[in-house]
């Protein structure tokens, strides 16, 4: 995450122009990740909650041990600390949000909303905006570090080694699912039973939510960004990516001429130049971040509006640095907030669609 000369290109991609949290990534670390899942080790001890440690976890760094359940658990970077939220555990510290947040909080609201239920009126945030700061992580005097969704590097990671456990990504920064997010936190957190069933809860919300908008269903949708200001190039997320999957759980489909694109299925977006718009010629939908002004400059574009969903205003335009926006890369908390409303802004589009 010191690495500046990949933040302007990921806090460029990671939102409208902007996913500001990946200003903290490096999206370069060539560690070679470990291919196994996640496992319990033999012989473990047995707690009074009925969960067995040691616990390893096996992540892109190595492996992580935890030897008894974490009585404080620290999160960084984005929406780790909306999984111990969600499970009921307040953080002693978590990363501010950097994007999406109007009030100047460091929060987003579903995070405040899940504080102030479960009775949080001060909590510990850390400002690490500019890189960790681990001095404040050390002083919040953590027994586990959650940091399954973030872009930190080896070096981070031995930083963050040295104060308590961590719990890291598996394989790639910036790309790991919600529902990978909730497997790997509620591991180190002592509480992989309550994490699986925050997952079935989470997937029944997103079906029975998806189920209300059957004119969705089956269309083929792709969740871009364009900077209005030059057209020449623009970046379509891959179903790799946590919002290029979410659109598939909602029922919908990506398009194959985008797929075909992905050389590395494991990369989280693709870059085309406008030249190469035609491989946008079978998306029905378009999902990007902008503002008023984004679909009328497209459409103006002699190259991207002769683009069928483009030049037919089927383009859905979440507001930038907007909560919305911020849920782009989505969490349990954050899915359940704002589901109602980005369904709705689909399912206005999907219903014009001839």
């Amino acid at each position: 995450m010191q690495k500046i000369k990949n933040s302007l290109f990921l806090l460029m991609l990671m939102s409208a122009m902007v996913f500001v949290l990946a200003a903290c990534a490096d999206s370069s670390n060539e560690e070679t990740p470990a291919k196994e899942e996640e496992q319990v080790t033999n012989n473990p001890s047995e707690a009074t909650d009925g969960q067995q440690y040691p616990i390893t976890i096996k992540h892109a760094f190595g492996e992580t041990v935890i030897k008894e359940k974490p009585e404080r658990v620290a999160t960084i970077a984005w929406s780790n600390h909306d999984v111990a939220l969600a499970l009921g555990v307040v953080p002693v510290g978590f990363s501010a949000a950097n994007y999406g947040v109007q009030d100047g909080s460091g929060m987003l609201p579903w995070t405040a909303e899940k504080l102030k239920e479960l009775g949080e009126e001060n909590p510990n945030i850390y400002q690490d905006t500019d890189g960790l700061d681990f001095e404040a992580i050390a002083d919040s005097n953590p027994d586990v570090i959650l940091a399954a969704y973030s872009g930190i590097t080896q070096e981070d990671y031995d930083t963050l080694s040295q104060i308590a456990p961590v719990v890291a990504y598996k394989e790639i920064p910036w790309v790991t699912s919600w529902r990978d997010q909730i497997e790997l936190n509620s591991k180190g957190m002592g509480m992989e039973a309550e994490g699986k069933q925050l997952i079935a809860d989470t997937e029944k919300l997103i079906q029975d939510k998806a189920s209300q908008h059957a004119d969705i269903k089956g269309k083929k949708a792709a969740f871009a960004m364009f900077n209005a200001t030059d057209l020449s190039k623009f970046y379509v997320y891959t179903p790799a990516d946590p919002r290029g999957e979410f659109l598939i759980e909602l029922g919908m489909e990506y398009p194959e001429s985008i797929t075909n694109q992905i050389a590395d299925k494991s990369s989280f977006y693709i870059e085309l130049s406008a030249e190469n718009a035609d491989a946008l010629s079978d998306v029905e939908i378009f999902i990007v971040y902008g503002d008023d002004t984004t679909l009328p400059a497209l459409q103006a574009d002699p190259i991207l509006g002769k683009v069928p969903a483009i030049q037919n205003g089927s383009v859905v335009v979440v507001g930038d640095n907007t909560p919305l926006a911020a849920a782009g890369t989505p969490s349990s908390l954050s899915i359940a907030y704002t589901i109602d409303e980005y369904l709705s802004l689909i399912s206005d589009v999907a219903k014009n669609l001839k």
